[in-house]
This record gives structure tokens, sequence and C-alpha cells, in this order.
């Protein structure tokens, strides 16, 4: 099998508040195939926009590893580290805090290229900045290019912000909930052409989104990771999850999903949680970090036991869960009640 292009091994992520330490992320292993799809998905609080900038780079792990092409990120040195960050991008998720407002986006577009000797002299900037503005659907070019962001509408201030990312011809994008600040309108013309872009710059997307729906639109084709409170609870192909997802926060997320069809929003069966509060990160439970809220919950095993990503024996396919009752095949795992 060839080389992920990204890969966190036993990721730990924590921070300081005041005395206390707080554990944003345990124990993350991921994969990132090349040219993939994979939606980081759960809800506000769970760690996907750490784990994101911990693949950018931007914050280092308290423990573990991340890997960018086999190399270990925290041992690359000179051209190996300029080549990475050069490599690994990211899409914020609020554009009115990501551009500068100072800059016009000629400016902002222009100084990655030069920051990195992108493009030859003044010249070959501009004409590079409207090539890029260009392949974002910023047309025609003149009516945006020297435009402040206070100028532009919050979809075209996206837009910019992916073609930043797009400047120094990354081979990985970390898009972090980057259609959540736009009006519904435009998300899935937003979403349409990060699908494009994809096929024709050879990119890789890890997608971060609290909506499911949107995970399932954009990475059909690809993989979903289901995070709650810091870990990884399911991870694989998209089609398999939505279809029949194994994990019983999973399940909650997709019985929360409204259907088109009335009849079918009516009719779907909506899960029961035993608690709708969320634990606090200072205060996690002991075992699974899910036991208090889960319907399938096994006292003595599901309080006291932390469980591992694995392949449920009886699942049928390659999704990894995190689920000690379906791991043993728990008859109230399997019934789901």
């Amino acid at each position: 099998m060839s080389t992920p292009i990204i890969e966190l091994k036993q990721v730990y992520r924590h921070f300081k508040s005041g005395r206390e330490i707080v554990p944003v992320l345990q124990d993350i292993n991921i994969a990132v195939k090349r040219l993939e799809f994979l939606c980081l998905v759960g809800e506000s609080g769970c760690g996907k926009t750490t784990t994101g900038k911990i693949i950018c780079g931007l914050l280092p792990t308290s423990q573990g590893v991340v890997e960018f092409e086999g190399a270990d990120i925290a041992s690359l040195r000179g051209d190996g580290y300029r080549r990475f960050r050069r490599s690994v991008q990211i899409i914020h998720q609020d554009p009115y805090a990501s551009l500068n407002p100072t800059q016009t986006v000629a400016d902002m577009l222009s100084y990655p290229l030069l920051r990195h000797k992108l493009a030859p002299q003044r010249r070959g900037v501009m004409q590079r900045v409207r090539e890029l503005l260009d392949l974002v659907d910023l047309t025609p070019v003149e009516d945006f290019i020297e435009k402040y962001p206070h100028q532009l509408s919050g979809g075209q201030r996206q837009r910019v912000s992916i073609a930043r990312a797009l400047t120094t011809q990354p081979s990985v994008i970390v898009a972090d909930e980057s259609v959540s600040m736009v009006d519904v309108s435009i998300r899935i013309g937003l979403l349409q052409m990060m699908m494009d872009l994809r096929d024709r710059l050879d990119v890789t997307i890890v997608f971060i989104t609290h909506d499911l729906a949107l995970a399932k639109y954009f990475a059909w084709d690809g993989r979903i990771g289901v995070m709650y409170l810091g870990r990884l609870v399911e991870i694989g192909r998209t089609q398999e999850i939505i279809r029949d997802p194994q994990h019983p926060y999973t399940k909650v997320l997709l019985s929360a999903i409204p259907e088109p069809d009335p009849e079918k929003t009516r009719s779907k069966q909506h899960i029961q949680l035993r608690s709708e509060d969320i634990p606090r990160l200072t205060e996690l439970p002991p075992g699974c970090s899910f036991h208090p809220r889960c319907p399938w919950y096994v006292q003595d095993v599901c309080d006291q036991e932390v469980p591992e990503l694995s392949i449920p024996l009886q699942s049928g396919s390659d999704v990894e869960v995190a689920c000690i009752p379906l791991e043993r095949g728990s008859e109230l795992a399997l019934h789901g009640s």
C-alpha cells in the first residue's frame, strides 16, 4: 500500500486552563490517503478543529506523531519543513476574521507567491493572482482584484480564502467549517467548486464540519470520521456509515437529519439518549466518554473500560468503531435498544 499523505499516530493534545489540564484530543489515529475526501464530523468541542490545526502544523501535539509523506513533521528542517508548509494549507472557518482588512485581494494573494518565490517578478505574480481568482470563480477578475474584504460578500470572502490556500499549490487542504459562515443558498456552489478543484489540481481535502448531512454530500465517495469529546468513535467509507451506522453516537447524529420527504421525517425513528447533557472536557467520565448518554450502556463495562477503534466481526464492513458492547456482540448493542 502507498504511504498516506498525512498520518496521525496516537495523537494527544492538552491545553492548560489555569491550573487545570484540558484533554482536547486523546489517542487520535488517522491515515489520510492521497486524493481522498475525508470529513471529520462531530458536535462543537469534539476536537475536530484542533485536529485540523495539528494536521497543518499550526499546533504541536502533546503526545504522538504527525507524518507528512512518511516523515515526522516535528523533525523536518530547512527545505523539508518549507515544502511541508507549502504543501498543507488551511481554509479557516470565519472569512471575516481570517482576511486582513487592510489588504486588497491582490495583496493577500501576492504575499505567499512572493514569500515562496512561486512566480517570477511582479508581472508574473499578478498574472498568477488573476489565474487564482478565475479558478475560484471570482470573475470578471477586475471587479475583485483591488477590493478590500469589507467590500465583498460572505461567499466572495470565502472564495478569496480558498484562493489564498491555493497560492502555494498545496497537495493537502484542511477546510475548517469553510461554508458554515455563508448563506445556505451558496453553500452547494462552494462545495461543488471544492470538489472540482480536487480533480483539477490533484489535492487531498480534509473537510471539518458539525453537519453530517453536509459531510454526506461532500464526501459520498470518500470517508467520514466521527468524533466525540476528543476521540474518534467511528471511521470508514461514507456510504457504509450513512447506510448502516455502527456507533450509537453516529446513529443519533443521523437520526437528527431532516429528510426532504415530510413523510419520511415523521416516520423516522429517533434514538432516545440517556442524557442530553454533554460532559465537560475538564470532567470527563471514566471509561467510554459517551456512556452517560448512550442507550446501549452496559454497567461495569462502559463506565470502566475505554473502547478502542476496531472492526466489529458482525458488521461485515471495514468501518472501525470504538464501542465495547458492539465489539463484544452484546445483545443490547445488536438490537440497538
